[in-house]
Order: structure tokens, then sequence, then C-alpha cells
């Protein structure tokens, strides 16, 4: 027992045992395996020789976080600790760094920030199943691994309840107050105490800790705080939800069950604390925002040092010994030392699989070069010819075939283009290397037999054709296929000119990849340059780890190697992914005296070297480190040499270089006995660094960055620092540039670029006072850094690296070392990690993508993020704009490991990037808003028509045709009412069919002529009378469906001189929300009875009505259905036109429907819009079966007509459905014109002969139904010439409406808005537009509020409280100043007139009216005016996957809610989207996004969203959304 409680170093274990076991470290640390594969795996290697692990549970060895393990687990436990407890990437490890994060975080003060709502389905992707590679054994278990450590494999998942549980316990506990917010002022305070409903939204102060989870996770302290109780929640959909919690009440007083408030109210605390201080804000122009450059700090550091001086490298020794160019160097070792080693292969067993000698490489060669010439041809022509680029490839296990094709090509003259082996169609990045290709003109690719059959396949067995790549022959080189070429026969190239050699791919900063082109005098010069710096010498052998097809790999292994004659072991990828330790065995076995590797490298064999007493480094005289030029290699070289120099590796061998794809070896450190000086290292302050300025800084040891130097100049070659912007002036010697490089060793172009060639390659840096400071072009490197003391190059970050926030400057990789920083790192895989930065609102905004751990939970990670975001703003003072973890193994990668940063960027930004975890943070990045509009003291009224009438504008002010005088005539004193009308149809035209009602199949279901109408409206009258009781002036509820019996109840409430209220009937599905409307509607306007049908009799009075709403409170409720026939003893007149004729509670129509239509003497057929839903086209059926004229509809009859019949116009046809036959087709609607909407409807149904001009809109509100609508453009009125002109459309600038200003634009110029004028007003109205405060006129093409005038508005509010105020304010308003004696009634909707230059009928020029929205609908944000539809447009534009969008505010904060038209994992892509696209579109910060499922958002029957609704619904927690984001 004891021995087995030792460490695992102590248990003896065969050496085989622990490559396994570095190996499985290894995949764990990259994250190919999933922590419990890996769990499972290590215990099954050590289960022979740990006989207490092999009956012990699995899942109890999960990790240490159980509380108090029991003897006999003890020892199980300490065996499975995974790592050594440095757990995290070496490479970016520094215990500084490390310091000075914990002491960052520990510094923050206790903050609650709302965590995310996420409905359990949702929470789907993070299970193991979905996220682990098929080669791990964990996705056979069924136990999921979701559950929490230590919790019975039986309990329910509750860690991932679909909704906060730390909220919904907010009552819980003590309701004192005063203990509340005593306990939250302390980091540790009492779980046990809760605030009251009270203290829940009193303040900052609020929440004290509840429980782990009854409380947000603590992001500051390592406190957590345990407790046994979790909250239990109903997470399936149909599940009531509990409304414990305190109560608010909305605006509406709507009670507000305190979840999703007091998490608003969280939010609000946490934007509450100070910001950093804002940078010099934009000024607000007279028209509209303008964003200002933002103006440097006055305090920040400036670089103090004298000009710097170009530094010049050693002289390129001139040795005769040298080869006049590397082919020569090849034919003579190949013919004077054929036997000699060059290349030597490994497979992934780590044994030599080939070993090519220059003899053979020699020979192989020139048999490729011979075949490439001579043996191919297209149509009896040479396929290729000297200067050809021709594609190598070839994977990353066979550098032998790759050598000999690269030779090859060179010595038949074409231009080797070596490029990654596509594994799949869809390569991160593949499409961008075709695209290379194609510029390139390649159009042969060299491989082998091997890597050609896996290839991805066409069906015709021919290797597929991958996207973005041009047409290409393959040709396989293994010798079987190469031709020998004759004796006689001698390749042309020898010589070393300005042709170009090779071409190497590169990938920049947002993805695109050039070609960088190197020529042979190039290749040459970098070669011996190598030689010189390194020392090297023949017969010399070199272990090389690198990728051998690019940068150091290439240059050292397969170029200067072969000059030299030396000996070259090739360690692949894959080998060093199995056994880390390889490449020290190899240089231990070969005796090498140089090797080459990445810091990873060095970081891997540390992780896998216990145990392995006999390797020795003692031959080694240089440890070449490729990516010194990272800053945080040196941590990989101090802990490498902190192990290894006890096994023969000496301190000065290591020599980290700096390279860059365009220049080059840009740098190398020499060991002393070549000359080269005492290596160094500086201690830099990134609060300096980020202002482009060397301090070292003594006061702040938190934010620092250590580096080391990368060496001298390269022989031969001049150096100096840059400026990164602008014209190249020198930089100071305090400062940071981009390093350039001079030499004959640089690369000379991208190829077929020839701008950006001319930008980099010929760059001229000039001093201070303009003079260039050589007459030779420099090249720039893209990296960053400065000369330090004895002429050594430090490197501090790369330029594809660099975001520029706000004016400072920051290197992803030491956002990245810091995010690793933040311990415990069981939430995130490590080397997993990718940060880049996103334009948004005219600056860079930092992203930081990284993969969770599928055992990680909900609470976990958004702590982890928590403390993340908080350690980047102490230690980098810059704030991270969004952090998302997504499930293992989801990241793009790049052909060699590591995260394909680029294409993890491109998937953010079109949202596929499918993030299991999101936290975006624009109230704290986002800095450069536009300021809060300021109110300026308004001008009089009396001022602006003065300044209207010195500036020339006419006061914006539009009439219709007057109305025709009748009054006198008998026949208009008889008919002065609608039941006179209808009374005399009745006796004149009895049977005139007047409707129809249609069914969904189109079939008849109701008819009235005039004389059933009459009749039927006669019994209703009788019943009301003699049933009810009812005298003239009682108010009566018609609770009817749409159709024939609601008009007739309509009529028979005139008939007895009844006020008719028309109420929607509720929904029988939906009782619990619709019956409540129907009750308070019947009860403020005060009916004394309710009419209405048997079915909806028996809903009124059912089980569930009785749930919903107290049933013995409804006044008399009369059936219509079957009420006897009874005449009335008379018809009753009204003494005046002024009595109330009907009461409009709905936005309904009824009144307009039943006024005008039955007077115009058409019959009208009836579309009950809910049969339209089960079948679409009955609308469009209708029309062309009764060859109607006119149809009128609704803005959501449109679009399901659009959404639902627009791919099948053609059956439509073929269904004998033609709309030739319509003049006009009215959109009923209070609202703008949706011009889209209108336009595609008119195009779509072009084909079934809808006339292009017959849509047209129509405008009119509660204040008066009818104000404009389009005359008919095609009938009779056209041809008399009164229809009047087509309606214009204007373009205006969004950012001026926000100021309430109309400022005309250009069509497509930027923020422009549409807007089509609503149609020609009426005959009889008047039209003026008002300030909305001072109530003056406002002049032509100015916003403001439309006043109307006619006989037909309405007359009031009715109301039972007698608001006499409102009522006055609306329905009899006057203007302030000008004509102050007519009487207006305020639409409430803001607009404007604009005087075209057409003329109407009357030969007056045509006055436009354009609505623009709703005063009550727009959002007071920061002093501006919204309209929630141009919000909501941006949004529905941001993502395919957006259905439906609304917006409201609370508190201050714009809420989102969009309807997800997708799967639920990828709602999440949504939150970053539109975020970014309210920001760039409206200049505003979303405070939540909401996503829903379709239909949640509550829309009326004419298509309008009831957002008011929709927030109720919200902030009552009825939504059951998918996920729900706080922005912080």
């Amino acid at each position: 027992m004891a021995e087995c409680g030792r460490p695992l170093e102590a248990v003896p274990l065969p050496a085989e045992v622990r490559e396994s076991l570095a190996e499985l470290e290894l995949e764990l640390s990259e994250g190919d395996i999933t922590q419990k594969g890996y769990e499972k795996k290590r215990a099954k290697l050590l289960a022979r020789y740990v006989p207490l692990i092999q009956g012990a549970d699995p899942s109890l060895q999960a990790e240490s976080r159980l509380p108090g393990p029991s003897p006999a687990t003890a020892p199980a436990l300490r065996l499975q600790k995974p790592r050594p407890s440095n757990a995290r990437d070496e490479r970016f490890r520094s215990d500084v760094h490390t310091e000075a994060v914990q002491a960052a975080l520990a510094k923050y003060k206790e903050r609650k920030m709302p965590m995310p709502s996420k409905r359990r389905s949702a929470l789907a992707p993070a299970s193991v199943e979905a996220c682990t590679p098929p080669d791990t054994s964990s996705a056979s278990e069924d136990e999921g691994p979701l559950r929490r450590p230590g919790q019975p494999a039986s309990a329910p998942l509750q860690s991932h309840c679909s909704a906060e549980p730390w909220l919904d316990q907010v009552a819980r506990g003590s309701s004192t107050s005063s203990s509340a917010s005593s306990t939250s002022s302390h980091p540790g305070g009492n779980p046990a105490t809760a605030p009251s409903a009270a203290a829940a939204l009193a303040g900052p102060a609020a929440l004290a800790h509840i429980d782990l989870h009854a409380d947000p996770p603590d992001v500051t302290t390592g406190l957590v705080h345990t407790c046994c109780e979790r909250p239990q929640l109903a997470s399936g959909r149909g599940a009531p939800r509990a409304c414990s919690g305190s109560v608010l009440e909305t605006a509406g007083g709507v009670p507000v069950n305190s979840r999703v408030s007091s998490k608003i109210q969280q939010l609000l605390n946490t934007l509450r604390r100070p910001k950093r201080p804002p940078l010099k804000e934009f000024f607000v122009d007279d028209f509209e925002e303008l964003l200002e450059v933002q103006q440097p700090d006055p305090n920040q550091p400036k670089p103090e040092g004298s000009q710097m001086a170009v530094l010049k490298g050693e002289p390129l020794a001139a040795s005769s010994a040298w080869p006049p160019s590397l082919l020569a160097a090849l034919r003579q070792w190949g013919t004077t030392q054929p036997r000699a080693p060059c290349l030597t292969a490994l497979d992934t067993a780590g044994k030599a699989t080939c070993t090519l000698t220059y003899g053979k490489l020699w020979s192989r060669s020139l048999k490729l070069a011979y075949t490439l010439l001579n043996k191919l041809t297209n149509k009896n022509e040479p396929l290729l010819k000297p200067g050809d680029r021709v594609a190598l490839v070839f994977p990353n296990s066979d550098p032998v075939m790759f050598t000999v094709a690269f030779y090859g090509c060179l010595l038949a003259e074409l231009v080797p283009v070596p490029i990654e082996v596509p594994l799949t169609r869809k390569d991160a990045g593949s499409q961008q290397v075709g695209f290379l290709l194609g510029s390139c003109g390649v159009a042969l690719a060299l491989t082998t037999d091997a890597c050609q059959k896996g290839l991805p396949k066409a069906q015709t067995g021919e290797v597929a054709t991958f996207k973005g790549w041009p047409p290409l022959t393959w040709l396989v080189i293994d010798g079987k296929h190469l031709t020998k070429p004759p004796k006689d026969w001698h390749p042309l190239a020898q010589d070393a000119g300005a042709g170009t050699a090779y071409i190497e791919y590169k990938t920049g900063k947002e993805g695109s990849t050039v070609g960088v082109a190197v020529s042979h005098a190039s290749l040459l010069a970098q070669c011996q340059a190598l030689t010189q710096a390194c020392g090297y010498a023949e017969a010399e052998t070199l272990t090389n780890v690198l990728d051998f097809k690019r940068d150091a790999g290439l240059w050292h292994g397969v170029l200067t190697s072969v000059m030299n004659r030396m000996h070259v072991v090739s360690v692949p990828y894959a080998l060093m992914k199995v056994n880390p330790l390889s490449w020290i065995q190899k240089v231990c076995a070969y005796k090498a005296r140089a090797a080459l590797v990445k810091s990873r490298d060095m970081h891997w064999s540390l992780l896998a070297q216990r145990g392995q007493r006999d390797v020795s480094l003692s031959s080694l005289r240089m440890l070449i480190v490729a990516d010194g030029a990272n800053p945080w290699s040196i941590s990989s070289c101090d802990a490498f040499l902190n192990v290894f120099q006890s096994r023969g590796l000496r301190p000065e061998v290591i020599c980290p270089c700096a390279t860059s794809p365009e220049a080059l070896t840009v740098a190398i450190r020499r060991p002393p006995e070549l000359g080269g000086p005492p290596p160094r290292r500086a201690v830099l302050s990134m609060g300096g660094l980020s202002h482009g300025v060397i301090r070292v800084d003594a006061e702040e040891k938190l934010s620092v960055l250590t580096v080391q130097d990368v060496g001298q100049v390269m022989p031969g070659a001049s150096v100096c620092v840059v400026k990164v912007e602008g014209t190249p002036y020198l930089c100071k010697t305090d400062e940071v540039g981009e390093i350039c490089v001079a030499s004959s060793a640089t690369a000379a172009a991208y190829y077929g670029l020839l701008g950006i060639t001319k930008s980099v390659f010929e760059a001229v840096p000039v001093t201070g006072g303009g003079a260039p400071v050589s007459d030779r072009p420099f090249t720039r490197t893209g990296l960053l850094g400065f000369i330090g003391p004895d002429g050594l190059v430090f490197v501090v970050g790369k330029l594809e690296g660099l975001m520029v926030v706000g004016a400072r400057r920051h290197s992803a990789d030491d956002i990245v070392a810091t995010a690793l920083a933040v311990e415990p790192m069981k939430f995130v895989y490590r080397g997993r990690i990718a940060v880049f930065s996103v334009t948004v609102l005219h600056d860079d905004r930092i992203v930081l993508v990284a993969e969770q751990r599928p055992d990680a939970s909900e609470e976990d990670s958004f702590q982890w993020m928590s403390r993340v975001l908080q350690a980047i703003d102490s230690i980098h003072q810059v704030g991270v704009y969004c952090l998302a973890l997504v499930p293992a193994n989801t990241l793009p990668k790049a052909p060699l490991g590591g995260v394909h940063v680029s294409e993890t960027k491109q998937r953010f930004l079109e949202g596929v990037l499918h993030p299991c975890n999101v936290l975006m943070c624009p109230h704290t990045c986002v800095t450069n808003l536009p300021r809060p509009r300021q109110k300026q003291p308004e001008v009089g009224p009396a001022s602006m028509i003065v300044g209207n009438l010195v500036a020339g504008k006419r006061i914006a002010q539009a009439s219709g045709r007057e109305l025709t005088h009748l009054e006198d005539s008998d026949q208009a004193r008889k008919f002065l009412f609608l039941p006179d009308v209808l009374q005399w149809r009745a006796h004149t035209t009895p049977e005139h069919p007047l409707f129809l009602l249609l069914n969904a199949k189109g079939t008849v279901t109701s008819t009235a002529t005039c004389v059933q109408l009459h009749k039927r409206a006669e019994r209703v009258a009788a019943a009301l009378t003699e049933k009810a009781r009812l005298s003239a002036g009682a108010h009566v509820a018609l609770v009817y469906p749409p159709g024939v019996e609601l008009i007739a109840a309509f009529y028979g409430c005139l008939y007895c001189g009844c006020v008719p209220v028309t109420v929607r009937p509720p929904h029988p599905q939906n009782l619990a929300t619709t019956l409540p409307t129907v009750k308070m509607i019947v009860e403020v306007s005060g009916s004394a009875c309710v009419l209405t049908t048997q079915a909806v009799t028996r809903l009124l009075k059912s089980k569930e009505a009785v749930a919903a709403v107290d049933v013995r409170t409804w006044p008399t409720i009369l059936d219509t259905d079957d009420i006897p026939k009874k005449k009335v003893a008379s018809i009753f007149r009204p003494p005046s036109p002024d009595v109330l004729a009907y009461l409009d509670f709905s936005v309904s129509t009824t009144g307009i429907l039943a006024g005008v239509k039955v007077y115009s003497g058409h019959q009208s057929v009836l579309v009950p819009p809910p049969e339209l839903e089960s079948n679409v086209s009955l609308w469009l059926w209708a029309v062309s079966q009764y060859k109607a004229r006119v149809t009128f509809c609704s803005y959501s009859v449109m679009e399901m007509c659009a959404k639902g019949l627009g791919a099948q116009t053609a059956a439509l046809r073929t269904k004998g459905v033609n709309l030739s036959c319509v003049r006009t087709c009215m959109v009923v609607a209070e609202e703008r014109p949706r011009i889209a909407l209108t336009q595609s409807f008119s195009k779509l149904f072009r084909d079934l002969g809808l006339p292009a001009r017959a849509v047209s809109t129509t405008f009119g509100c509660r204040v008066n139904v009818a104000i404009c609508l389009q005359p008919n453009r095609l009938g009779k009125l056209a041809e008399q010439g009164t229809a009047g002109p087509d309606p214009t459309t204007v373009y205006v600038d969004t950012r001026a409406l926000r100021h309430d200003r109309v400022r005309l634009v250009e069509r497509g110029s930027p923020h422009s808005l549409p807007l089509t004028e609503s149609g020609k007003i009426l005959p009889g109205v008047k039209v003026i537009i008002a300030h909305t405060e001072t109530k003056g006129p406002l002049g032509d093409s100015h916003l403001g509020e439309i006043w109307v005038s006619s006989p037909h508005n309405a007359t009031g509010y009715y109301t039972v409280y007698g608001e006499e105020g409102l009522h006055a304010d609306h329905f009899s308003a006057r203007l302030s100043f000008g004509d102050t004696q007519t009487v207006w009634a305020r639409t409430g909707f803001l607009g404007f007139l604009r005087r075209t230059e057409l003329t109407d009928a009357s030969g007056e020029r045509h006055d436009a009216l354009y609505v623009v929205g709703s005063l009550d609908e727009t959002l007071e944000l920061r002093g501006m005016r919204y309209h929630p539809i141009d919000i909501e447009t941006s949004v529905i534009r941001a993502h395919r996957s957006v259905a439906e969008c609304a917006v409201f505010t609370w508190t201050n904060l714009l809420v989102v809610v969009v309807e997800l038209d997708g799967l639920e994992q990828d709602a999440l892509d949504l939150v970053a989207l539109v975020t970014n696209v309210v920001l760039e579109e409206h200049h505003l910060v979303v405070g939540v996004v909401v996503v829903v499922d379709p239909g949640v958002i509550p829309i009326n029957s004419r298509g309008e969203k009831q957002r008011m609704h929709l927030r109720d619904g919200f902030l009552a927690d009825q939504l059951d959304p998918i996920y729900v984001a706080y922005n912080m």
C-alpha cells in the first residue's frame, strides 16, 4: 500500500509505457483527446503497475476537485494528477507574468457580472459525443461528461439548467436589507443571507452571496462557497415557471418576475462602475455626428532617444571555395562524393526509413528534370517551358521526395511552389492557396504515389478539384514513373542570376495568401550568409524538426545543407506528436552538431523527459530556435536549459533567430566561438510598448514583458528600424518600429503583385530631415522590435499579430499569454487559443476564442472568462470586445498543428464559429461613440415661421380635394347615416350580393345580400332591446371571428342605437394570454352585453377560462347563432351626426370595412386571416376567381404570400390564377410603407399578370382611419386624369433622422434610407407637420408630427377614467402659432411633407406625405431618436439565420430579440454579429441579446410587431429563450 502511495515518478515503469504516457500528455495538451479519454487511457496503461487503480471507478479519478477524498482513494487521486503543476503551455509561461496576473485579479473588488442564460437543449454541443475525435474511447460510454465531479451519477443535470438559478432564488433567506448590504461589502460574505425583494434592485450593493449558484460566479477572488442546496428549476419548455423573487412593474404597470429584471439591474450595476477616461469625444456637426480622429493622450510616454543609425552586419566573406551556384554544389557533391549521406527520413516509430545520398539526389533530380522537360506534352507541345511554376505537394513525413522534386525543378529551370497537402475539400485557408496557384499560373502538381492515394478523389477516380483551385495535372514522381536521361543530356540551369528560383507561400493577417518570390542570387547569398553565421562545415550533421517546405526549415535543412555537404536528419511532426523526445534522441544517436527547433518542440520534450537518463546533448554546438521572434519563446528556452544543462547542454548553445518570409533570416545569435557577444534580455513595460516606446519599468512590476535578443544582423546585411505607419522614418533608439533589412539575401517580390511589392521590398527609410539613409532599397520584415546594446536585435511582436486599439498597440501573443496565465486551466485547452482583432466602428476590437474542455461546466467557464477579461484589462489596460469558447476540436487547424487564426476570424465574422459560450463587452471597449445629443434651447414657434419665411421655405401643409357639397339635396338628407343606406339598398337592390365568406379550401361558407344583411341586423337589434333590455347609447362588445356575423351584429347595434365595440375573440389554444385582453376591453369599454357565437360562448365559460379570468363578472352574453326572427319596431336614427357610432379598441379597420365597402355598392369577398395560414394561396385564388378589381390586404398577408408562394408562381398559373383583373391592391397599414416587401411582391406575381403599378400603400391611424391612399392608377380615374402622379421615393440620411432632421441624399449613399410617399391625401383631409414639443408649424421637408383635420376624424378616446387632458391634446389640438383656429387631431406619427415637381389632377404642384414612424415606438437613446424598424432591418441582414427581430429599451438598455431560424447550437453566433451591426450602422451599444424560437415575437392582425407585449413577456420571463447574452 505504501508502495502504491508514492508519486508516479517513483514507480518503475518500462520505457514504452513512459513513451505512451508522454504521447497522451501531448494529445491532451494539443486538444486532440478529451480529459475523460485521457484519464481512461492513462488508467489502462497504469493498471498493471498500480493494482489499486484497477477496481476504481474511472469517474472517481476524474479530477482532484473532490471534497476530501477517503483514505482508500487518496493514493489513486494522487496518481491521477494529470500534469506537472505548471500545467499550462510552456511556450507562454513566465512566472513573473503568472504572478502579475494573479496580483491583478486580486486587486479587483468583488463585482457581479450577469451570467448569460441558456436553454438546456442549447447545451448539447458540450457533450463528448459532439466534440471528441473518433480515436478516443470516451465516446462509447453512456455516462455524460457534463456531470460535476462529486455528484452521484443518478443526480439530474442540475448544473445545466436552462435558466439562472442564482437569480431565481433571490428572495430566499433573510429579508432584511441591512444584512444584504452589509454582506456584500465583504468578498466572503455569509452565503445564507439574501436580499429582500426591495433590496434586490436597490443598487450596486444589491446582490450578496446566496450560495455557489444563487450568485453569479465570483470572478475576482479564489473563494468558492460550496453549498449542498441547488435551486430546482423546470427546464422543459412547457413546464410552468416559478415566479419567485422580487416583483417589479414595467412602465405599463405589468408585474414582472425579478429573474430577468434583477439580471438587467445587475448589468446596470456592472456598467455603472467608472470606465477608464473616455478618449476625446467626437463633435456633433449641424447635420449628424462626425467621427473625429482620436487625439493622443498628452501624458503618454514619448520616445526620448536620439535617431538610430543603420546597423551593418559583418561583411560576407568572399571565399573562393564556395561554388558559383547551389546547383553547381549539388553537381559537385553528387559526382565527387556520391556515397555521402544527404538526408535521413524517419517514420512515426522513429526508425530511419530512407537515407538519401548525394549521388542518389543528383541522379534522381536529373531524371525528374529530364522527364519534366521532355516527357510531358499537351497536344504535341511541351507542357512546361523554363520559368513555369510547378506546385510541390508533399506530406511532412517525406523530406526525401520533396528534396528530389525541389532540385529537379531547379535543374529544369522551373519554379517550385511548395504548398501543404490538402486533406479535405474544405481545408482552412485552402481556397486562398488555390488563388495563389491560379495567380502563379500553376498547371502541374508533383507528388508521391502514397500522397496521391490519400488525396480526396472525385467520382471518376481523379484527384478532386479543390475549391478555388485551378485545374491541375498531377504527376507522381516515384522512381518507376521517371525516365532516365540519355548520357549526352545536360541541364542548362547553372546560373545564380536574378530569375525566380522558388516561391514560398505566406498567409497574411486577413487570411490572404501571397507568393514570396526568391531569386537564384538571393538563394545563394542566403546559403552563404547562413554558412558564415552558423559556422557550418562539411559533413556536419543537422537535426531538423521544422517544416522543410518553407522558412528556416527549407533554408537550413534543404538548401544550405546541400551547399556544405551536410547530413540532415529530418524529424516529422507526426513523430514529434508520438514521441516528443525523438529529436533529442536523434541528436544523441547521430552526434548532431546543430539542431533546428521551435520553442514548442522544447516545451513538448520537457513534458516527456522524465526517466530519460541516457540522453546527452553535449555534441550540440548550436540549438537554433526558429521562432525566437516570438517574445514568449524565452520561457521555453529557460525551462529547457534548466532541465537539460545536467545532460550536457551548454547555455551558449541556445541560439534564437528571427526570420520572415520577405527578408529570410533577419538575425541569429552566434555562439561565442563564432564571435557572438554575450546574450542579453530586456524587461520592458507593457504600457510603454503599447505606445511604441521602450521603458524598463521599475514601478509597475505587474505588466512587464521579458524578451531575449535574437542575435546579430546577418553577414552582408544592413538593418534599421522604421515607423510602422506612413513614411518609413527612422525610429529613435528607444522606440519600437518595424525592422527593415537591406541585403542581397532577401526575397525579391510578392509574385504578380506589383503594388504591395513596391511598399514592402523597395522601402526607402529616411532620416528625420527626409534624406534617404542608403541608396539600396530595404525590405520590410513584418517584425516589430528595436536594436539593443552590442548591436543585438530584439523582437517584441509581429505586424500580423498587431492590434491597434484606440491609438495603442497590443500584440496578440501577449494577450494569449495573459489568458493562459489565468489559472486554473481546467476550462480550456492550452494550445488552442486564437486572438485577433475585428474592425467595428472605426477601431480594432479584440476577440479571444478558445476551445473549452467538455468537462467544464457553464459556471466554471463563465468564471474563467470573467477572470480573463479582468486580467487583460489590468495588465494591458485594454478591453476584450468578445470572448468566445467553442467545443473541443472545432477551431480550424493550421497545417502543422496550432490554430488557423485568419480562418477562425473569418468564421467569427461570417457567424459560423458555433461557440458554446460568449461574453461580449462592448460597453467597456467602445469608448468612441458619438457624443450624446444635447437638446439645444428650443427655438420658439414664431421664430421658426420667420426663419422659414426668410429662408424662402413654405409651411409644410397640404390638403386633399374639397368634398363636393350635397348637403342641401333631399337624397343626402335621407341617407346621412349607414343604417339608412342599408335600408335603402335592401328595398331597391335586395338580391345584390354584398359579402361572400371563404374558408381555407376556397368554398363559400356564408353570403349576405342587401336584404339578408338588413334582416339579420334587425334580428340582432330586436334581441338587444328585448332580451338584453338595452336602450340607445349602451355599449355592446362584439366578440366574433372575422366574417358576415360580425358585420350583421355591427349593423344590428347601429339599428337599435347601441355602440358596437369590436373585440378579437380569444385564441382557443392560448386562452391564458388572450382571454384577459378580451375581458379588459369588455370592462374598460363599459359594455352592458356581449354578442358572440355559440363556439365563443362555450370558450368564455370553459374550465380553462375559469383559470384565466373571473367568469362570474361577464355581462350578459347573447349567442346570435339562433335568435328568433323578429323585426324592430323602429330603426334608431341618431339625432345628430356627432353621436358616437362605434368604439375601436384594437387597431382594427372594422369601421372602414363596414362604412366604405357597403356604400360603394360593390360585392366584397371576405378572406379571414386564420384561413390564410392553412392555405396561403387562398387570397390570390379568390381575387382571380371573383375577378376583383380592388383588393385590400395587410403587410402580414403580403409577407406570407411572398415567402410561401414566391417559388410557386408556375404552379399557381397552371391552376388558373390570373391577377390581371386587379387595378388596385391596397396595403392597409399604420406604419411607414415597407418598400422592399411591396416591390418584391409586385415582382414575384408579375408572372401571374399582376400589373406593375397595382400595389399601393395607404396610411391611416387611430385618430383618422383614412388619411391618404393611392388612387386607382389603372382605371377610369387614370383615363380622366384625376388619378394624380405616381408615388415618389426619396432617400434620407438616417443619421440626420436621429436628430429629427430630414436630409435628402442620393440613392446608394452610405446611411441612406428609402421612403415612399404613403398615398394621395384623401378629399376633405388637411395635413400639417407640427413640431413635437412647441406645436408650431414646420417648414417643407422638416421632420415633425403629422396632424390631420377632416370631417371623418375620430372624436376622442373612450375612457372610464376621464383623462380630459389627453383627449384634448390628441383630438382637439391647436397650433401654438400661425393658424391657431383650426382644430387638428394628432396622429402620433412622425413624417414630413415635400412639394414635388409633379402636378396633380387640379394642375397644382403635388405635395407628397412621407411617414417615418410612430412617435410612441421611437427609442430615445443617447438623446437621439431611433425607429425600431431601422435597427431591426440591420439586424435581420446580419445573419442568414435571423428570421425576425424586435427591439425595445428597458432602463436605458437596448434589448434585441432575434428569432433563430436554424439549429439551437448556432444561437450564440448571432450575439456578436447583432452587436457589431448595431454598433456599425446605428452607433448604439446593445445591452441584451435574446435569441428565441421562430414565432415568439408577437404580431397583431395587421402584421405589426407588438414590442411592448414582447418586453413584458421578456421581463416576466415568459419567452423561454434559447440564449440570453448580457453585454458588459
